[in-house]
């Protein structure tokens, strides 16, 4: 029979995302949570310890009985059993950790308990996209392109504005597009690609370079200013650079003064657990909702790829009957 804690644990595999802060490595935050895990496990009631039955030696205070052995039957428990003597139930848990997040970097970090590790690597495969939040800075350019990095350059910044910047945005938009449609490897002159460009299902398939699906800018005070990135294959020194390379666009300089993940597939900063929020209890609720989101997922696909079906066979069964017709 199942202990409590193996009952508790069963209800912990999945995944669930945790708010990474600035300045902590992800190794120091998927630590944390597998000791708070393990505390929470450990904590649960034991069983009661299972009894066996000894025979007990029975002493007699008569000289003459001392010469006969008298025994009785007693139930005793199993002290070999006992938690001080095993040690604790859970003595290491396995943690993944999903698309890392470096040192600089903070926002939503994905982990997975247990057998939710094999749902982390298909967050990997199915190609999701990532949102990201970069506070930039004109005027200044970095040997790491991070504002805490070298300076290399200073120049002016007053001749830019929010619509020659929103050009540049535009520009390299398009450029990541047409690397979207070639990576993709679907012949553009299909439904089929019609029908994913429509529903947004378009992705590269295979290893491919970092690619933005989505940019613009929602805020501009000079030199001061925040973009809201939507892409694929990234690294947080790609992002960084692509605040630089906007810089020079603009016929200036620029460094990147924060990232932020807000979100990572279908988790987002309110899906995020703080620091506070790191225990066994709050995990378990996350884990669940997760569950509980994914089967909704799954409904709403089905719901999706009726459709595609549907015109698959139509466009089939006009080919067939312009066959028939020849």
């Amino acid at each position: 029979m199942a202990t409590p804690a193996i009952r508790m644990f069963r209800r912990l595999e999945g995944l669930f995302c945790v708010y990474k802060p600035p300045g902590v490595h992800w190794k120091l935050v998927r630590d944390t949570v597998q000791t708070n895990l393990l505390k929470g496990l450990n904590d649960t009631p034991s069983q009661p310890l299972p009894h066996e039955v000894r025979f007990l030696v029975q002493s007699s205070s008569d000289g003459e009985a001392a010469k006969a052995v008298t025994v009785s039957a007693a139930s005793v428990p199993v002290l070999s059993k006992h938690p001080l003597v095993t040690g604790p139930e859970f003595q290491d848990i396995r943690v993944g950790v999903g698309h890392r997040l470096d040192v600089f970097s903070s926002g939503v970090l994905v982990l997975a308990v247990g057998n939710g590790n094999k749902k982390l690597n298909d967050l990997h495969s199915t190609q999701v996209t990532r949102e990201y939040m970069l506070e930039g800075e004109f005027g200044t350019a970095t040997r790491d392109f991070s504002h805490t990095g070298p300076v290399v350059e200073r120049s002016t910044y007053d001749h830019i504005t929010q619509d020659k910047l929103e050009r540049v945005l535009a520009m390299l938009e398009g450029v990541n597009q047409k690397a979207m449609l070639t990576y993709s490897k679907v012949d553009l002159r299909s439904q089929e690609a019609y029908e994913m460009a429509v529903h947004g299902l378009l992705a590269p398939e295979g290893k491919s370079p970092p690619i933005i699906t989505g940019l613009r800018c929602i805020r501009f005070q000079p030199p001061n200013f925040t973009l809201e990135v939507q892409c694929l294959n990234e690294t947080q020194k790609y992002l960084c650079k692509l605040v630089h390379e906007i810089g020079l666009e603009l016929r200036s300089t620029a460094v990147c003064n924060a990232v932020r993940r807000t979100r990572d597939g279908f988790f987002t900063l309110q899906d995020a657990l703080t620091r506070h929020h790191w225990t066994a209890a709050d995990i378990m609720q996350a884990v669940q909702q997760y569950h509980s989101a994914k089967r909704e997922r799954k409904h709403s696909q089905s719901l999706i790829s009726a459709p595609l079906q549907t015109s698959e066979g139509n466009m089939a069964a006009a080919q067939e009957k312009e066959r028939s017709k020849k």
